[in-house]
């Protein structure tokens, strides 16, 4: 039998990313290696309460206290590398990454070798109202070589109030789906040439199909990574 290293899942932001996160670890290893295999993975589910109380508050040293311990315990219960299922909490990457001594795996830098590899330069991005009104996110894309253009601020508190109020509750709405098309739409007609879904959430709601310019869904390109890695000596 292959080596394969286990995956550390630091999720519940929200629960229902953290599912799509676990469902598609597995399927991928499945699907690499055939038979009855399955990811070999471990999930530490915080409350996503108390971290979204902290985002509002703007208390992003103890957000970054609550994942740096989170992911001690992951790497103490066995876990060879760190993928933490959440674009917004990589605002704090560099203490989560910084706290553990197994390698991080970058939400960022893995969709930007992704969009570049595809050919698109200038994305435009989707997320939560922090990760699309501050840099943390976006500078990570742009010191790869990416022009990022994000939504105008009334289209920015739909995108933002979508995804608390409805998708991480498990809520899809048809009236959701088009709205953010249109959003899209006007990010398109700005010059983006691609749209990064940069909230695992947003997958759970637009698809390939629904737009005229291909999508990077965050949430699969994560899990991808973190499976190669898993699986680099098998």
């Amino acid at each position: 039998m292959p080596t394969v290293l286990t995956i550390g899942l630091l999720g519940g932001m929200s629960w229902e990313s953290s599912a799509l996160y676990y469902r598609l670890a597995n399927e991928l290893v499945r699907e690499r290696l055939g038979g009855l295999h399955s990811a070999r993975c471990l999930l530490f589910s915080v409350d996503f309460a108390d971290v979204e109380e902290l985002q509002v508050s703007g208390r992003w040293d103890d957000a970054a206290r609550l994942l740096a311990g989170a992911s001690r315990q992951l790497e103490a219960a066995g876990a060879d590398l760190l993928v933490l299922c959440t674009n917004t909490m990589h605002k704090v990457a560099d203490e989560i990454a910084g706290a553990v001594g197994i390698p991080f795996v970058h939400i960022g830098d893995v969709t930007a070798a992704a969009v570049l590899a595809a050919g698109p330069r200038t994305v435009g991005l989707l997320g939560t109202g922090f990760t699309m009104e501050q840099d943390f996110y976006r500078d990570r894309l742009t010191a790869h070589g990416l022009t990022v253009l994000v939504p105008d601020a009334s289209d920015q508190a739909l995108v933002h109030r979508v995804i608390y109020a409805e998708l991480c509750l498990g809520i899809i709405s048809a009236e959701s789906r088009a709205a953010y098309v249109e959003v899209i739409d006007r990010l398109v007609a700005a010059g983006a040439e691609a749209v990064v879904l940069a909230c695992t959430e947003i997958e759970l709601l637009i698809a390939p199909d629904d737009v005229a310019v291909p999508l990077f869904p965050t949430t699969r390109l994560h899990v991808e990574a973190a499976v190669d890695a898993a699986l680099q000596s098998s």
